[in-house]
């Protein structure tokens, strides 16, 4: 698999996180207790850190071997 058939990966995966996120938020506007909210609450935060890493490493792995593309620091060594 190459780097750009990894990155349709990732942008495919960050668009069933972000899917699931509106999903949860729906479901928190519909919660009774507050137990229910905030364990909707942690999940939605988790999958939203997944959500910002699958982007960013769609953009790492699109643009990789582009002249001049500035990498993320966080994925590099």
């Amino acid at each position: 698999m190459t780097l750009a058939e990894l990155s349709v990966e990732y942008r495919a995966h960050a668009g069933m996180l972000d899917e699931r996120i509106h999903q949860l938020e729906e479901e928190m506007g519909q919660a009774g207790t507050g137990r229910e909210r905030v364990l909707l609450y942690e999940r939605i935060r988790m999958l939203s850190t997944m959500l910002r890493e699958a982007r960013e490493l769609a953009v790492l792995t699109e643009r990789y071997y582009e002249r001049g593309y500035r990498r993320n620091g966080k994925y590099t060594l």
